[in-house]
């Protein structure tokens, strides 16, 4: 068969092989169909104004001081009121308008996890104590995803009675008056608790995979201390850390939970996520355009801060050498002071930002929520899970809707992996990588609207089970399928391909030569040797499938007989006949979902898996 130079070049095969093309091809038609094409037509409704190309839209939102208004803000960080006989300090914050607000928000929630995932990576990569296994189970407690219950239970901890007042004000005498946290400020703690794990993770891998040698060659010079870390141990860290710091600020900029549950707060409505939310909920979103250029100034947040950090990443690798091998890292006995700061600080503020997942589980297992803690211990919350029928029909969608969405997203991840990784030289595979990695920077409720603008307008959807505006047709599994198989590809592809660069080609190319075909080679040599990382990356993406939100609770709560849980879980905590503690009978079976896909990843699978990570 003659050599075809088209085929070389863009699929990175000499002559045509249908495994190969396939394996390009149909991952990159898939992501453009079902990611591409849909953001464009948002894009294209963003710009049309009255049958035109204009940028009215983008006008009207900067220049509306309800959407931007940079100069003079509302509303301060810290007022003193009356509550009763009490006098409590109201943190809420400023408004600057909602773009602002929610580049802010995201900002700071990037400083205070780095601070938090820092703090506790470096005490656990360089510190030996009792109590370190306990405290390294404990920090994973807070990446077990309980929608808008743990956030509800964040709000509860910071009222004027709520557990912090009761420690710090009531027994420690640590505050001169209670603190009451809302609003924006309340946004901020929140997503703080809930996503310093991610920068934990990045931090403790960057951490301990420094060169020992380069700290001892500083300490040979006479730095110590701090200055030891300032100037060696965390510039080395610092692509790790601050790769988990942009994905936070990604998650923070699309978080919808916080700002639903805050939203009795005028000002915690003022970020783009909920703006974008509730015109979708209320119908205000069918064919308004301003909502379609909101989305896109949101997403060119996100892909700016998930470009730069992949730029900074690619031009901030340090080469490591280590005479003897594999080092070991640098572990020592904390000094007197040192312990008394890991004791009576780091492991107290721990225990605090692990309580919003402790306080569900009480909470799922109580009648309600009184004063500082659930009251009315009930078994009945948990029995609703397999007795009452609209729960048990939510959690029989999820599964579904998540196992359909997981069949796809491992053969996109393991096509797109393969194509990508074996053949390099080929054009697309530079776009195929990219394509298969974008998803995470792209926020869920952006793709929500990309797929109600491109479903409801677009002739071939329009009017069918795809289509958001038909509302006696429109089947959300479908969308909802999509939109998973989209947003947690990346994670699986990671997984997957991390496999395929373990596996030599030589391999491969033994058993063609030995007149095997590529299919063959495929199916009997690598992919058994990858199984692993199949099972891991599916496992992940099936966690983050059954808890996601910003898709669920949008395209997926328009109609209740197709709700996922989290839609369910939003009805519960925020509808006039909800109930808190059945939302939290809902988080603690997510909660059980992910340890068990913990256990098998780390246990079955003998290996240590990441989470979340950007690295």
């Amino acid at each position: 068969m003659a050599v075809n130079k088209w085929v070389e070049r863009f699929f990175g095969t000499p002559m045509p092989d249908a495994v190969v093309i396939s394996s390009f091809l149909f991952p990159l038609i898939y992501l453009i169909a079902f990611l591409i094409i849909p953001v464009l037509v948002m894009l294209l409704t963003a710009f049309l104004y009255h049958g035109h190309i204009s940028l009215f839209w983008f006008k009207s939102i900067f220049g509306s001081p309800y959407y931007f208004n940079p100069l003079h803000p509302e509303g301060s960080l810290v007022t003193t009121i009356q509550q009763g006989n009490q006098t409590v300090y109201y943190l809420s914050g400023w408004d600057f308008g909602v773009v602002i607000n929610s580049i802010l928000v995201s900002l700071t929630v990037m400083l205070l996890t780095t601070i938090l995932g820092v703090t506790f990576a470096f005490v656990m990569a360089r510190y030996d104590f009792p109590g370190k296994n306990i405290m390294r189970i404990l920090l994973f407690v807070p990446l077990l995803v309980t929608p808008f219950v743990n956030v509800v239970v964040v709000k509860k901890m910071f009222l004027p009675n709520g557990l912090i007042n009761w420690i710090f004000y009531q027994h420690l005498h640590l505050f001169p008056h209670p603190i009451w946290i809302d609003g924006l400020v309340g946004v901020i703690i929140a997503q703080s608790i809930t996503y310093y794990p991610i920068v934990y993770l990045n931090a403790y891998a960057s951490f301990i995979n420094i060169d020992p040698s380069l700290e001892e060659q500083a300490e040979n010079l006479g730095s110590r201390g701090f200055h030891l870390f300032r100037t060696v141990t965390f510039p080395l860290a610092l692509p790790g850390i601050a790769a988990g710091a942009t994905l936070v600020g990604i998650f923070s900029l699309e978080d919808l939970a916080a700002p639903i549950v805050f939203q009795g707060t005028a000002i915690a409505k003022k970020l783009m996520s909920f703006q974008i939310y509730s015109s979708f909920v209320s119908g205000f979103a069918i064919g308004n355009p301003q909502m379609a250029a909101l989305s896109l100034i949101m997403l060119t947040i996100a892909l700016i801060m998930f470009l730069t950090i992949r730029w900074y990443v690619g031009m901030k690798q340090y080469a490591m050498l280590s005479k003897g091998g594999r080092w070991k890292p640098r572990v020592a006995k904390p000094k007197g002071w040192q312990a008394a700061i890991i004791y009576l600080v780091v492991v107290p503020l721990l225990l605090i930002t692990i309580f919003p997942q402790i306080g569900v589980v009480l909470l799922a297992f109580s009648r309600r929520w009184y004063g500082t803690w659930p009251e009315g211990f009930t078994l009945a919350n948990m029995k609703a899970l397999m007795t009452q029928p609209d729960i048990v029909r939510v959690i029989e969608n999820s599964l579904i809707y998540s196992t359909v969405a997981i069949a796809i997203i491992l053969l996109l991840s393991l096509t797109a992996s393969y194509a990508a990784g074996r053949f390099k030289k080929a054009k697309l595979a530079p776009v195929l990588d990219s394509l298969a990695t974008i998803p995470i920077a792209v926020p869920g409720i952006v793709i929500a609207m990309s797929y109600f603008f491109f479903f409801s307008t677009v002739p071939p959807f329009k009017g069918t089970i795809l289509d958001p505006t038909n509302l006696l047709a429109f089947f959300p599994g479908a969308a909802l399928i999509l939109a998973y198989s989209i947003r947690r590809l990346p994670f699986a592809a990671r997984s997957i391909s991390a496999g395929i660069q373990q596996v030599h080609v030589s391999l491969e190319e033994a058993a063609v030569n030995l007149g095997a075909g590529r299919w063959k080679a495929l199916t009997s040599i690598l992919i058994p040797m990858i199984l692993l990382n199949l099972l891991g990356g599916a496992m992940l993406s099936f966690v983050y499938c059954m808890s996601e939100t910003s898709v669920g609770i949008t395209l997926g709560s328009i109609n209740s007989t197709w709700y996922p849980i989290t839609a369910k879980m939003r009805e519960l905590i925020m509808g006039a006949v909800g109930s808190a503690s059945l939302a939290a009978a809902l988080g603690v079976f997510l909660m059980l979902v992910q340890i068990l896909a913990i256990v098998i990843a780390n246990v079955i699978t003998k290996q240590r898996y990441s989470f979340i990570g950007l690295t």
